[in-house]
């Protein structure tokens, strides 16, 4: 869900798709990427390395723009996973999580006769019996639904998101379609095996996110975990208001990320900020092992008074408490440089396959020393931080170590969430010396 309350869509409308037509949209996606591959694999044969670098990235381009373009049409259950996707390096090549990223921004708008149709369904009478006031122009569009602002009868602001009508229904063809388009591009760097539980968990996900009753639980859940925390903010569910499909909550207003400047919010604020980021984050992986599965800019907003709200709750991954373990055990090697024993606890992870054998050390370390920039005894300055450009500089080298490596699911979301939180991070222009933090959370085992 985003706040940015000053920017609200004024895109043409649009109408649902049929699932035919879905159908047909996205099995012609599927034969543009194959095309674009088969056409690559030919050329490879009568060109140097050098130049098929070029032409297959070139190709990459084509086929993410493709898919994009469609996903982002076609809203749903697809752009959704685009979505999640622009979020992770881990299975796809970097042109796509780079093209990807436009999914993250407004979609446009559905016409709001069909919303009004879906509230009516949903809750039983019509938005204009139900609510003071309700304005027909979106608050924002996202991929499966779209927020309205609204006065209840009782006078209470209050926000109001609708979920578009048949988007249940296509998940199961659209994920099969999705997986086929990237399977015959040749974009999969992962095994099956992976490739089976990863679109099995973002079927699981989706399904949860899909459902608003859901996640009317999870926001009691995470307002249960913070409540003793006064600047973390999370908006009430009104029960009375709220369905499957339909989501009525408090209004709670803040200023998006890019809305915070230095000539806005005072810089020790905005370190505060990150702090309250951090803890929050850290709170949720070690201490209640359920973390928000969802952390793009638009989820958070922030106050000049150094408070920190969190909006949709949709997509929450619940951890076990031995990944939770094994994940602060390697942290803990990692920052000792104790690259045995990161060997080991990678294994009790899940990450690293077992039969393979020992990871070279220099390989950990070419890792560790880019990741634990942001948490080190000294200030970092996240505005001017590059992890981001180093990751992306030595991805290559994930590739030489693939039979090495299966990552299950769970670290696929934790990367996911820290991955998000430096975005945000960065965006605020945090400065922080994190390592005295961190070491709180890491010098206990979790209970």
């Amino acid at each position: 869900m985003t706040n940015d309350k000053d920017s609200k869509p004024r895109k043409s409308r649009v109408t649902p798709v049929s699932r035919t037509r879905r159908f047909f949209k996205l099995a012609g996606m599927t034969a543009s990427v194959a095309g674009n591959y088969a056409g690559q694999k030919i050329r490879r044969q009568f060109t140097d390395e050098q130049t098929h670098d070029e032409q297959k990235a070139e190709s990459y381009d084509k086929m993410a723009a493709r898919i994009v373009d469609t996903l982002g049409e076609l809203k749903g259950a697809v752009m959704k996973v685009g979505q999640v996707a622009s979020q992770t390096q881990d299975f796809l090549p970097k042109e796509f999580s780079k093209a990807l990223q436009r999914l993250q921004k407004e979609a446009p708008p559905m016409d709001f006769d069909v919303i009004a149709k879906q509230i009516e369904e949903e809750l039983g009478a019509s938005h204009k019996s139900l609510f003071a006031t309700f304005d027909e122009e979106p608050y924002a569009a996202a991929s499966i639904g779209q927020v309205h602002r609204a006065t209840t009868r009782e006078g209470q602001d209050v926000i109001v998101k609708v979920q578009y009508p048949g988007v249940g229904g296509s998940v199961d063809s659209d994920l099969k379609q999705l997986r086929l388009a990237l399977k015959l591009g040749g974009l999969l760097k992962m095994p099956k095996e992976s490739v089976d539980q990863l679109f099995a968990e973002i079927r699981a996900r989706l399904v949860e996110e899909l459902d608003y009753e859901n996640e009317a639980r999870n926001v009691d859940l995470f307002r249960g975990f913070h409540k003793d925390e006064p600047k973390v903010l999370i908006p009430a569910v009104l029960p009375g208001l709220s369905s499957r499909r339909v989501l009525t909550m408090e209004y709670v207003a803040g200023d998006h990320v890019s809305e915070v400047t230095t000539e806005r919010y005072y810089q020790t604020i905005i370190n505060e900020i990150g702090e309250l980021l951090f803890r929050t984050m850290a709170d949720q992986l070690f201490r209640f092992k359920a973390i928000h599965g969802d952390p793009h800019a638009g989820n958070f907003a922030f106050r000049p008074d150094g408070t920190l709200i969190i909006y949709d709750f949709g997509c929450v991954k619940k951890l076990k408490p031995e990944i939770v373990e094994a994940y602060r055990k390697s942290v803990n090697a990692a920052l000792a440089e104790d690259y045995a024993a990161l060997d080991r606890f990678m294994i009790d992870l899940g990450v690293r396959v077992e039969e393979m054998p020992a990871v070279d050390e220099a390989y950990y370390a070419l890792w560790r020393d880019i990741i634990i920039q942001p948490f080190s005894d000294e200030t970092y300055d996240f505005k001017s931080g590059d992890v981001h450009l180093k990751v992306a500089a030595k991805s290559n080298t994930v590739f030489k170590h693939l039979a090495s490596f299966k990552p299950p699911v769970e670290t696929l979301f934790i990367d996911r969430m820290i991955a998000g939180h430096y975005w945000i991070m960065k965006g605020l222009g945090v400065q922080a010396a994190f390592k005295p933090l961190l070491d709180q959370y890491l010098k206990t085992e979790s209970s």
